[in-house]
């Protein structure tokens, strides 16, 4: 497997490098990504927007959690229950809407996760926070990373989820695995990311968000 000291921390030239590093230089190198200061442009920053005009979008943050397991790094993410109103049956981050007591984005990504998944904040260690992400919905959504050791097992809100999963995090580091598709909504053409995995097919704001997740880890 690759050492941390043996690449260059500032670049990733191939998914396949993540695969090969040991667990604790991938960890090292996530933390370094996260370096104070340090800003990349996002790829998408969704359309809500556009069909919210004149209304003030809501405050929201979702918890990209990234797993730390001794095979390699992994993203945690939720399929939604079908019977929701926003979203239904859709693969997401656990998160919600900010609420009056949350102090920080981070404050209500943590909360809702907990609430949605029972992941206590305890075993989350926040290492920053992804450019925000507009949803069709009327959210003003911050996406916060954190990192995930020794994750308990999780006890999920039934109303709202109906699985928690991973995926390794070098299948979202790699092209190979993103598409660009449009849509007709409304008398406008949509544009969203889609990131099918096995049987699964992520899209939307969560796909939108994880191509800004892979532009933040992979640029120079």
């Amino acid at each position: 497997m690759l050492a941390l000291q043996n690449m260059n921390p500032n670049m990733l030239s191939d998914a396949s490098e993540l695969i090969e590093m040991s667990a604790p230089a991938a960890e090292a190198w996530l933390r370094q990504r996260f370096a104070p200061g340090r800003a990349v442009a996002p790829i998408a920053t969704g359309d809500g927007h556009l069909w919210r005009q004149g209304e003030a979008l809501r405050p929201a943050a979702v918890l990209v959690p990234v797993v730390v397991r001794e095979s390699g790094l992994t993203v945690l993410l939720t399929q939604r229950t079908d019977h929701l109103y926003d979203h239904a049956g859709q693969i997401s981050f656990p998160g919600g809407r900010s609420e009056a007591g949350d102090a920080s984005p981070a404050a209500t990504a943590l909360r809702e996760t907990y609430e949605e998944i029972g992941l206590p904040h305890t075993h989350v260690e926040i290492l920053g926070a992804l450019p925000e992400y507009t949803t069709v919905t009327g959210y003003h959504v911050t996406p916060v990373v954190g990192l995930v050791r020794s994750p308990p097992v999780l006890t999920l809100d039934a109303f709202e989820v109906a699985e928690a999963f991973e995926v390794p995090l070098a299948f979202f580091l790699d092209p190979g695995n993103h598409q660009r598709n449009t849509l007709q909504y409304q008398g406008r053409t949509r544009y969203y990311y889609v990131m099918p995995y096995e049987q699964r097919y992520i899209w939307g704001a969560t796909a939108g968000m994880l191509m800004n997740f892979y532009a933040f880890l992979t640029a120079s």
